[in-house]
């Protein structure tokens, strides 16, 4: 029997996009929070990983050789036409900072 109110505030973007996912897939919000809590329980803590990112590698942290390999990797993939170009990063980059 449901009979508990959870209440939390979030960033508004950040639940209304996550609303407009579970409602495509047909899930209530209170189903997937049941479901965390649950999880939370079954795993005795979060059921996922929470850790903080590793900071990108400065220029001074690397050897020369690791440069030249990373710049070496990075124009082989440029060259066989694995890369994009500049103004899709750029665009891609813009319209998250929005």
């Amino acid at each position: 029997m449901k009979d508990a109110t959870v209440s939390a505030r979030v960033e508004c973007d950040v639940k209304k996009e996550a609303e407009r996912i579970l409602q495509q897939l047909g899930i209530p919000v209170s189903v997937v929070i049941n479901s965390l809590y649950r999880q939370i329980i079954y795993k005795r803590g979060i059921p996922f990983a929470m850790t903080v990112p590793n900071a990108p590698r400065t220029l001074d942290a690397m050897t020369a050789d690791e440069l030249d390999a990373m710049l070496a990797h990075s124009y082989a993939q440029s060259m066989a036409g694995k890369g994009r170009s500049a103004d899709s990063v750029f665009d891609d980059l813009e319209r998250g900072l929005c």
